[in-house]
Protein backbone atom coordinates (compact mmCIF):
# COMPACT_ATOMS: atom_id res chain seq x y z
CA UNK A 1 0.00 0.00 0.00
CA UNK A 2 1.30 3.42 -0.96
CA UNK A 3 1.85 5.89 1.87
CA UNK A 4 0.08 9.24 1.68
CA UNK A 5 0.22 12.43 3.73
CA UNK A 6 -2.99 14.18 4.78
CA UNK A 7 -4.74 12.72 1.73
CA UNK A 8 -2.01 13.81 -0.69
CA UNK A 9 0.53 11.69 -2.56
CA UNK A 10 3.32 12.62 -0.14
CA UNK A 11 4.48 15.28 2.30
CA UNK A 12 6.12 17.38 -0.41
CA UNK A 13 2.92 17.54 -2.46
CA UNK A 14 0.82 18.46 0.59
CA UNK A 15 3.27 21.14 1.73
CA UNK A 16 3.74 22.80 -1.67
CA UNK A 17 -0.01 22.83 -2.26
CA UNK A 18 -0.63 24.33 1.17
CA UNK A 19 2.08 26.99 1.07
CA UNK A 20 2.12 28.01 -2.59
CA UNK A 21 -1.19 27.13 -4.24
CA UNK A 22 -3.82 27.02 -1.48
CA UNK A 23 -5.42 30.39 -2.27
CA UNK A 24 -4.92 30.29 -6.06
CA UNK A 25 -7.19 29.02 -8.84
CA UNK A 26 -6.55 28.03 -12.46
CA UNK A 27 -7.88 31.47 -13.46
CA UNK A 28 -4.95 33.05 -11.60
CA UNK A 29 -2.58 31.28 -13.98
CA UNK A 30 -4.45 31.20 -17.25
CA UNK A 31 -6.53 34.36 -16.97
CA UNK A 32 -9.79 32.79 -18.06
CA UNK A 33 -12.72 31.33 -16.22
CA UNK A 34 -13.31 28.15 -18.25
CA UNK A 35 -11.20 25.12 -17.44
CA UNK A 36 -11.80 21.39 -17.88
CA UNK A 37 -10.45 18.36 -16.05
CA UNK A 38 -8.72 17.36 -19.30
CA UNK A 39 -6.47 20.40 -18.79
CA UNK A 40 -4.82 18.84 -15.72
CA UNK A 41 -1.63 17.70 -17.44
CA UNK A 42 -0.87 21.05 -19.05
CA UNK A 43 -1.81 22.84 -15.85
CA UNK A 44 0.52 20.60 -13.81
CA UNK A 45 3.45 21.77 -15.95
CA UNK A 46 2.49 25.41 -15.32
CA UNK A 47 2.35 24.78 -11.56
CA UNK A 48 5.80 23.21 -11.54
CA UNK A 49 7.26 26.11 -13.54
CA UNK A 50 5.61 28.61 -11.18
CA UNK A 51 7.05 26.93 -8.07
CA UNK A 52 10.53 26.76 -9.60
CA UNK A 53 10.36 30.45 -10.51
CA UNK A 54 9.40 31.36 -6.94
CA UNK A 55 12.31 29.39 -5.52
CA UNK A 56 14.83 30.86 -7.95
CA UNK A 57 13.56 34.43 -7.52
CA UNK A 58 13.43 34.33 -3.72
CA UNK A 59 16.71 32.59 -2.99
CA UNK A 60 20.33 32.86 -3.96
CA UNK A 61 22.11 30.15 -5.88
CA UNK A 62 23.67 27.69 -3.51
CA UNK A 63 22.86 24.86 -1.20
CA UNK A 64 19.53 26.24 0.11
CA UNK A 65 18.18 26.73 -3.41
CA UNK A 66 19.47 23.29 -4.41
CA UNK A 67 17.65 21.70 -1.44
CA UNK A 68 14.43 23.56 -2.24
CA UNK A 69 14.54 22.43 -5.88
CA UNK A 70 15.29 18.87 -4.78
CA UNK A 71 12.33 19.01 -2.38
CA UNK A 72 9.89 20.00 -5.12
CA UNK A 73 11.22 17.27 -7.42
CA UNK A 74 9.12 14.86 -5.32
CA UNK A 75 5.88 16.85 -5.75
CA UNK A 76 3.01 15.19 -7.59
CA UNK A 77 2.13 18.20 -9.74
CA UNK A 78 -0.63 16.35 -11.54
CA UNK A 79 -2.55 15.69 -8.32
CA UNK A 80 -2.32 19.37 -7.34
CA UNK A 81 -3.53 20.39 -10.80
CA UNK A 82 -6.45 17.94 -10.67
CA UNK A 83 -7.40 19.15 -7.18
CA UNK A 84 -7.28 22.82 -8.16
CA UNK A 85 -9.29 22.28 -11.34
CA UNK A 86 -11.90 20.16 -9.57
CA UNK A 87 -12.29 22.74 -6.79
CA UNK A 88 -12.55 25.53 -9.35
CA UNK A 89 -15.21 23.73 -11.38
CA UNK A 90 -17.25 22.90 -8.27
CA UNK A 91 -17.12 26.47 -6.91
Amino acid sequence: MKETYNGWTNYETWRVNLEIFDSLTPADFWGFEEVKEEDSYEFSKALKDYAQEIICEQSQQGIAQDYALAFISNVDWYSIAKHMIKSFIEA
